[in-house]
């Protein structure tokens, strides 16, 4: 059902800012030196104010990212001011000798989201919403048919 209240939902739900990036590492021996830093980046991520979660994929041949929400913006990118985060910034930006390229992204929540059963904080019955959100260019979206 759509909701705006995430209270009983997955700490990651009630996030209203997230972060999506990754690193190409120069090979396997970059990612091996990377791993100290990168630990005590981590425990200062989940120590910082405003952290919900996060977690980490990897892609091939060398590539690390990350994705991780916060209770807002200003908890993200105080996050990304922190002494780890750009100690290990610096580290990956040397040149090409660590890491040959990188991104990030940042998103911000919509107010409104979709919750249902035990994670619905209105009641906990799982139920279909009567209409789809609006798209961009509609006043109410139309019917949900069954």
């Amino acid at each position: 059902m759509r909701t705006r209240d995430f209270s009983l939902a997955p700490a990651q739900a009630g996030a209203e800012a997230m972060f999506v990036g990754a690193t190409r590492y120069r090979g396997p021996l970059a990612v091996l030196r990377l791993f100290p830093a990168w630990r005590r980046m981590v425990r200062d991520l989940r120590r910082t104010p405003g952290y919900r979660w996060h977690t980490v994929y990897w892609q091939f041949p060398c590539t690390l990212g990350t994705i991780a929400f916060f209770a807002d913006r200003d908890a993200m990118l105080r996050f990304a001011r922190s002494r780890q985060h750009r100690r290990l910034m610096a580290w990956v930006t040397d040149g090409t000798r660590n890491a040959t390229g990188g991104f990030i992204r940042l998103w911000t929540a919509e107010p409104d989201g979709y919750s249902n059963g035990v994670w619905r904080a209105e009641s906990p019955e799982m139920a279909h919403i009567p209409t789809f959100t609006p798209l961009g260019s509609e006043r109410t979206g139309p019917a949900v048919r069954r």
